[in-house]
């Protein structure tokens, strides 16, 4: 098993915490070769979690397309969870690696930029559903000084994972 595969596997474990009704993502932040921080995608502390309906965009899925209603979305992303709690704890994380499970959305790689990430590398691909913004999209990401790269990993609950069948038992 590479280095890359390690991280990813762990990623692909702390995702089973997600709580999103949507897709479920896990993170894992790593510097000098030791993991500093992972996150996966729910609600905030102390509010009652999406899968128990605590989230408005994600409860009525049909009223928001795709990209929108960010705005009343109450999810916090894995990777935002990871970056958020390496703060909470005063860790530095420039220079680090970051490992997710889905390529990040747009404000994550903003976030990951601004705070000096150096690599980012995921296994699920995301595009940004606005055609005309991807470019944007691939712009920011294509500022880190160490790319953003797919990691070929086996994913045996890559469907539940990014919500194409129910939570399994």
């Amino acid at each position: 098993m590479t280095r890359d595969e390690y991280y990813m596997t762990i990623a692909m474990a702390v995702r089973k915490k997600a709580n999103c009704l949507g897709r479920k993502v896990g993170a894992v932040i790593v510097k000098e070769n030791r993991i500093i921080s992972t996150g996966y995608n729910g609600t905030p502390e102390g509010m009652t979690n999406c899968l128990d309906g605590g989230c408005v965009r994600c409860k009525n899925k049909e009223t928001y397309a795709s990209s929108v209603g960010y705005d009343v979305c109450i999810c916090v992303h894995a990777e935002q969870n990871a970056l958020i709690t390496t703060a909470r704890f005063g860790n530095s994380i420039e220079d680090a690696v970051i490992f997710s499970t889905l390529r990040p959305c747009f404000d994550c790689s903003k976030a990951m930029l601004q705070a000096k990430v150096h690599t980012i590398y995921y296994i699920h691909d995301w595009q940004h559903p606005t055609g005309t913004l991807q470019e944007q999209y691939l712009l920011v990401q294509d500022k880190l000084r160490g790319g953003v790269t797919s990691v070929s990993v086996d994913d045996p609950e890559a469907d539940w994972a990014n919500g194409k069948v129910p939570t399994p038992n």
